[in-house]
């Protein structure tokens, strides 16, 4: 074992959430500003530590936390390469807010995944890496619908299906988009086991809202190629309205969303699994400075921009 490192991004969904889970496309956003790097060195005592953020300790401890996804990867890790005792001290440094709808789970097991693979000088494939990646998030979602892991590994925003392969989309040339944290964690595990529950008891009320959603995907779709980021707003609009018959927004999401919108937002809507975490809004360049002034106003607790013309 070497020194390797790996790096990864925050993600932002575009569109598409909760229903990608049921074979719908989403569209997704990989947030180069925000970032995600993993430092694996290795340690001649055959000590096993971590420190990052949300974790820092003997690896073992971590199994006790929300660390524990990440824990159970490492060691499937070390048994693929062999060397189950070997020791090493792992370093994440993160941008990314946790627990928040922008993947910060999973950009750690992408980090984490080309960090021991670069430090074992083993080739890593898209697909072992998402393959990897899938074993923390299972561990920490019970379904997940590989949306964070495939964007946040990703160079260019994701045409998403659960289950085929992730393409490219085009972007517009003109608008930005708005990423505001209520401050208030999401619960993925919650949201996701809450639509599924709702499926099964009431499927004529909300299997509705799933098609719906990724009727909204496709026109989104359409929206983007054409430049058009007007019907795109609408689209986001229509998207949040789903989001939220299926009970996934939540009041610090609706205030922001709302605020966004009264000064001027094309679209806005959550972004993620809902719950807490952030909201996106989709605005004119000369209208973003407005908005996020209101946004933080509205008790925002930080807002990041997303320009398409640099995309």
């Amino acid at each position: 074992m070497e020194i390797g490192t790996g790096k990864s991004y925050a993600k932002i969904i575009l569109i598409g959430e909760h229903a990608v889970v049921y074979g719908e496309p989403a569209i997704a956003l990989p947030v180069k500003s925000i970032g995600l790097s993993a430092r694996v060195a290795p340690l001649p005592d055959g000590r096993q530590e971590v420190t990052s953020a949300f974790f820092t300790g003997d690896l073992n401890a971590g199994q006790l936390t929300n660390f524990a996804g990440i824990a159970m990867l490492i060691r499937r890790l070390l048994v693929f390469f062999d060397d189950s005792e070997q020791g090493f001290h792992l370093t994440i440094t993160s941008a990314l807010p946790s627990e928040r709808g922008m993947g910060s789970s999973a950009a750690t097991a992408v980090a984490v995944v080309r960090a021991f693979y670069d430090a074992f000088q083993t080739p890593l494939t898209r697909t072992a890496l998402l393959n990897w990646a899938d074993i923390s998030e299972k561990a920490l979602h019970g379904n997940p619908s590989g949306l964070d892991a495939a964007t946040a590994s990703a160079e260019k925003p994701q045409w998403f299906v659960r289950g085929k392969s992730l393409r490219s989309i085009m972007m517009p040339r003109n608008g930005v988009l708005l990423i505001a944290d209520t401050g208030i964690a999401g619960q993925t595990k919650v949201a996701v086991d809450l639509v599924a529950q709702k499926l099964k008891q009431a499927p004529k009320v909300y299997r509705p809202l799933i098609t719906d959603i990724g009727t909204a995907v496709r026109q989104a779709a359409l929206a983007l190629a054409q430049d058009d980021i007007i019907t795109l707003g609408q689209l986001l609009n229509r998207d949040q309205a789903d989001l939220a018959a299926l009970g996934v927004s939540s009041p610090e999401l609706d205030r922001l969303i709302n605020v966004a919108i009264n000064h001027g937002a094309y679209g806005a809507k959550l972004t993620g699994s809902g719950m807490g975490g952030c909201m996106i809004a989709l605005a004119a360049e000369d209208q973003a400075p407005t908005i996020i002034q209101a946004l933080k106003a509205a008790n925002a607790v930080k807002v990041w921009e997303y320009h398409f013309e640099t995309k």
